[in-house]
């Protein structure tokens, strides 16, 4: 690989050309043309694989880090780092086959400064920190009773290494795909010892540049990344990324229309109505001055009700299955996606998991529709009436979703329910959520990786809060669930998950209300700039004309 290594000459130039390239970014000067902006309003408090826990670190450690496999744009899983996996007979290792011409960023803890080649042991060492009590990662559940307690990570040779469980879950393929998985250089860590998180190294398709912390972060291309287009390109097609952190929705949008930023993910309630018809669509206004991406979003918004609380009885009405059948029956999500969504998701009147993981998007034989006629029988069912009305219920929410819970409170009155509302800080209701201290509750699961028994993993009375915020628990359910842990046939391992999702609709601990979708706003001249079904960012084959 004699091509990896350029003179420190050509490296002062190339940093030299990318400083002045991508500090001096303005919508109208053609120096910035092949640099991708975007603004990060939430902020980025790391850029260590370790702790990507949310949206705002994993979109940035994408684009310097990767993983053994990766989710495409239709939620399959591929090869990355590794080229290709075999699961032994006993369905308890797995053995990935890694790509030899992988390197790291070039950094000064390694030989001359340069980058050498990933291997094997590379995988080991990732694993291994992550798991490890003293780094304190938020990913450490990636492998929790999972793995093989005595040697569950083992690099065979270079180019072979080995994942050993303590008992069958085929869905580890996909869990790997998490960019808590990245794998990360034992010597960049040591060296860098605290300041990885701000001074990273990875193999992915840009390199770490600079980051002034609340202003901006600037990642340039990897000239070395092993990725190639249709042609034989070598992708990136991007010289560089900027991030930006301005906290203030209202002045990112009114920047992103000043052509100072490439796209802005999500659409802020303040404009939403100017933007978007009922229908979803453009307002004839925008129309030719920016694009609307829409796109399947591996989220659930639900309404959680607490189905046990330790050493406490829960009140009545909610412990009656009729009554939160009623619920389910009583709210038109139709009509809540089309006027308070502006079109944005899908009703979720079939199961708690999004059908694109079912493999289907025909209507399901389980499921709640819009029946307030059905709903008021359910409440008789229940032994309420006129003379014995339904005692309140109280919803607990956050602020951004008030207009939800007035919503739902409207459709539930009109068959004779009354809700209340509690609108609490979010930390505060996530706390509450954990602790089992809120007996209704209004919840979002995004998927960590793309099987439907992340969602369903939501059930498992043998999971602690969280995931199982409602505590939910049934024996038929946990049997099903864990044959189908074990179950390495795709097709019968599809109809358990259906089983599964439809006896959890049935007994209805959930209430689910939408299944939601990304949305993007693009400027014009952005091409090959695709969602993606968890949402992440993904530059690698963007094009800026």
């Amino acid at each position: 690989m004699k091509y990896h290594f350029i003179t420190l000459t050509f490296s002062f130039v190339l940093i030299t050309y990318l400083v002045f390239n991508i500090s001096g970014f303005s919508s109208n000067r053609r120096d910035s043309k092949l640099v991708f902006s975007y603004n990060e309003s939430s902020g980025i408090s790391s850029l260590d694989p370790a702790f990507a826990k949310n949206q705002s670190n994993i979109w940035a450690v994408h684009q310097i880090f990767n993983t053994l496999v990766e989710t495409d744009h239709h939620a399959n899983i591929i090869p990355s780092l590794a080229k290709r996996w075999y699961l032994s007979e006993n369905n308890k290792e797995f053995f990935f086959i890694l790509r030899d011409d992988i390197f790291f960023h070039d950094h000064p803890a390694f030989q001359h400064g340069k980058g050498r080649k990933m291997n094997a042991a590379d995988v080991v060492y990732s694993f291994q920190r992550l798991i490890n009590p003293k780094i304190a990662s938020p990913g450490a559940w990636i492998f929790q009773n999972r793995i093989d307690a005595i040697k569950p990570f083992e690099a065979l040779n270079d180019s072979l290494f080995v994942l050993r469980l303590s008992k069958p879950f085929v869905q580890m393929i996909g869990v790997l795909s998490n960019p808590y998985c990245s794998i990360v250089p034992k010597e960049v860590i040591e060296y860098e010892e605290a300041d990885f998180r701000s001074r990273p190294c990875g193999t992915g398709p840009f390199v770490f540049f600079k980051w002034k912390e609340g202003e901006d972060l600037i990642l340039k291309r990897n000239p070395f990344y092993f990725e190639k287009d249709e042609t034989g390109q070598s992708l990136p097609y991007l010289e560089g990324i900027r991030i930006s952190f301005i906290n203030n929705k209202a002045t990112e949008f009114l920047e992103f229309r000043q052509g100072k930023f490439d796209f802005v993910n999500d659409i802020d309630p303040s404009f939403k109505d100017d933007l978007l018809s009922k229908a979803g669509k453009l307002r004839k206004e925008w129309e030719g001055k920016l694009m609307l991406h829409k796109s399947p979003y591996l989220n659930t918004e639900y309404l959680g009700i607490l189905q046990k609380k330790s050493g406490v009885s829960l009140q009545r009405p909610l412990t009656n299955k009729w009554i939160r059948k009623a619920i389910h029956h009583a709210i038109d999500r139709r009509k809540l996606i089309l006027y308070l969504r502006n079109s944005i998701g899908y009703p979720a009147d079939q199961g708690f998991v999004p059908p694109v993981l079912l493999n289907t998007q025909s209507p399901s034989n389980y499921g709640y529709a819009y029946n307030p006629e059905v709903a008021r029988s359910f409440i008789k069912l229940a032994g309420y009436s006129e003379k014995n009305p339904v005692p309140e219920i109280r919803l607990t929410t956050v602020s951004t979703y008030a207009d939800l819970a007035s919503y739902i409170s409207g459709e539930l009155k009109k068959v004779g329910i009354t809700l209340n509302i509690d609108v609490v800080p979010k930390s505060l209701l996530l706390t509450q959520m954990a602790g089992n201290r809120i007996e209704f509750f209004r919840g979002s699961w995004i998927a960590d990786y793309p099987d439907a028994e992340n969602f369903l993993s939501v059930f498992y009375s043998k999971n602690p809060s969280p995931p199982n915020y409602t505590r939910y628990s049934n024996p038929m359910f946990d049997e099903w669930y864990e044959t189908a842990l074990m179950e390495d046939n795709n097709e019968q391992r599809l109809r358990l998950y259906m089983k599964l999702d439809s006896l959890v609709t049935d007994d209805a601990p959930v209430i689910p209300l939408w299944y939601d979708q990304v949305i993007h706003l693009v400027q014009p001249n952005i091409k090959e700039f695709e969602p993606h079904p968890l949402n992440l960012l993904e530059l690698r084959r963007v094009k800026k004309l």
